[in-house]
């Protein structure tokens, strides 16, 4: 009797408190555990957000998501026009990624994510669909290119009134628009004209989109001047087309040139 006293007192306090943790458990069993439930959604229903709010971020998760849809899907249709504007234009045109811009040169040139190992070659033509000049392959590297873009002041293209062919020479102004210069004294141009690439050029093809007449300055001198808005893009270039082309002998150029400045 003794010893049996000895061991109850002993290990009385471990079997009371194994037995709660048995009866718990079989509570817990039986009940499927309803009444934990019961009591942490108690607890933390403070910390819960309320029907309104949890309604309101499912609508604004479903409009984030609605968004970011139509912004791959108008992306994807770019790059669907841009993949079918060069299998129809030429096999050796490139689709390039504009994947660099700086901001202290925003209107004078772009980094492509396409370089020589691709087939990008300096002074290959930058186009985006259909055709509009964005610039020229300044310089190449294997995986990357600098675009001069028709913006930079610097830029000076042969171009042309497609409607009348009066020609002139456009330079860049660091913006969406342009000058353009006529070499004639009374130039056939109104605003609305669309202008393009002349044959004075010697690094473009004739006939591609340059811009459209803004406004006009007949008075201007020493050459009557025109504000061209330019068709490309320029402000938010994303996607071009790089497109090979054969300079043209300068001296086919040079005899139909009344100005001393270098067309490119």
């Amino acid at each position: 009797m003794y010893t049996m006293r000895r061991w109850w007192g002993r290990y009385s306090s471990q079997l009371v408190w194994a037995s709660v943790a048995l009866g718990i458990a079989l509570f817990i069993r039986y009940t499927e555990a309803s009444p934990v439930y019961q009591v942490y959604e108690w607890l933390s229903r403070p910390f819960q957000l309320s029907e309104t709010e949890r309604s309101q971020l499912t609508n604004a998760k479903i409009v984030q998501l609605e968004q970011r849809v139509a912004v791959l899907e108008k992306e994807n249709n770019k790059l669907e026009k841009l993949l079918g504007y060069v299998s129809q234009d030429a096999k050796s045109s490139i689709v390039a990624p504009v994947i660099g811009r700086s901001a202290d040169r925003w209107w004078q040139q772009v980094t492509l994510g396409r370089g020589s190992k691709h087939g990008i070659r300096k002074n290959d033509v930058v186009t985006t669909e259909p055709g509009v000049v964005v610039g020229l392959i300044e310089s190449v590297t294997p995986n990357s290119s600098q675009v001069l873009l028709i913006s930079d002041p610097s830029f000076k293209v042969g171009v042309a009134v497609t409607r009348s062919r009066n020609l002139g020479l456009m330079r860049g102004s660091r913006g969406s628009k342009a000058v353009m210069e006529f070499f004639d004294k009374l130039p056939d141009v109104k605003p609305g004209d669309v202008i393009s690439t002349s044959s004075l050029s010697q690094l473009f093809p004739v006939g591609l989109p340059v811009g459209v007449v803004e406004s006009l300055n007949l008075n201007a001198s020493p050459a009557p001047e025109a504000v061209i808005n330019l068709s490309a893009p320029m402000n938010a270039l994303e996607w071009v087309v790089v497109s090979p082309y054969v300079q043209k002998s300068p001296d086919l150029v040079n005899d139909a040139l009344s100005t001393s400045e270098e067309i490119q």
